[in-house]
């Protein structure tokens, strides 16, 4: 097969290893820069153009937009999507979870626990709000937020309600959660592809730190997850219509409770953890999937709604 990988740094230790399983098992790859692609879309014969060059013969496309480019980013992954190339995870479901107000929409729709979640725009109803999540303490997250940047921890009412201030003033889009203490500062990464957890690794913040993130500092470990963890993770990945994806859950008092669903997981942080060779299996689906699309060219449509 013929794949794209769309990702703006082919020395990402991700991207390095998703190339790296394609090529072992025989596949031809190209790594391309999504922003610098351009397109011509029309009815009878929409195409894509890279440095002067027409993108053709693709079989497959793997996506790794980040979230600051998600606009563009699946602008040119739909435009794969009409020429008829298949995507590991397609542009609708990727735009849905990047939102985290209407991915928690829908997770909550389906029943999947969450946290406590509050949404509000007018400074009047800071303080409903607050109490809507159960008081301080509580999170605030900015709705454009990812690795953990832009996301505040406010320990007392009066905090909350100025850093709920100053976010309304700056009019951006923030929503509020409940504060999950029992966690202590941990969460599970499920990696699902496919409908299966093939991964799960516990991330813990570093000292004094509530945010997880390998990016903050926080640790990676291997960590065997309950059947109603591991349920909540592929549900939460259906939900999403996601073939591919991380799940990040809390351990709470009620349960897990997902935090977010992300379209493109890191893959060094699970692949050291674990010691499973994530990227093959990532190739793997994509090989049982072109075949299943060549037979059935409906499969590859988003399930769900939202």
């Amino acid at each position: 097969m013929k794949i794209a990988i769309l990702s703006r740094n082919k020395n990402l230790y991700s991207t390095r290893r998703l190339v790296e399983a394609a090529q072992k098992r025989g596949h031809e790859v190209k790594v391309i820069d999504h922003l610098k692609c351009y397109m011509n879309i029309t009815s009878k014969h929409p195409t894509m153009h890279y440095k002067g060059d027409a993108l053709e013969g693709f079989d497959a496309v793997i996506p790794r937009i980040g979230a600051s480019v998600t606009f563009y980013g699946t602008a040119v992954l739909r435009q794969f999507e009409m020429m008829g190339v298949y995507p590991l995870n397609e542009s609708v479901a990727i735009s849905r979870s990047r939102d985290k107000l209407r991915s928690v929409q829908l997770l909550s729709r389906k029943g999947i626990g969450m946290p406590v979640t509050g949404f509000a725009r007018n400074p009047d109803d800071i303080d409903d709000l607050i109490k809507e999540v159960g008081g301080a303490p509580l999170v605030i997250k900015l709705l454009e937020g990812t690795q953990g940047i832009g996301v505040v921890l406010a320990e007392t009412k009066k905090a909350a309600e100025s850093v709920l201030q100053a976010f309304m003033g700056l009019s951006v889009n923030i929503m509020i959660q409940e504060f999950i203490k029992e966690a202590n500062g941990a969460d599970i990464r499920c990696l699902v592809i496919d409908g299966k957890v093939v991964a799960s690794m516990k991330r813990q913040g570093a000292e004094g730190e509530f945010r997880s993130n390998l990016h903050r500092g926080g640790s990676a470990e291997l960590v065997k997850i309950t059947p109603q963890e591991r349920a909540t993770a592929i549900a939460a990945s259906k939900v999403m219509g996601l073939n591919v994806c991380g799940v990040d859950m809390l351990r709470s008092a009620r349960g897990p409770l997902v935090m977010e669903v992300n379209s493109s997981p890191g893959l060094e942080g699970i692949e050291k953890a674990s010691g499973k060779d994530i990227a093959e299996l990532m190739i793997e689906v994509i090989e049982k999937k072109v075949h299943q699309n060549i037979h059935n060219p409906n499969k590859t449509k988003t399930k769900g709604k939202g």
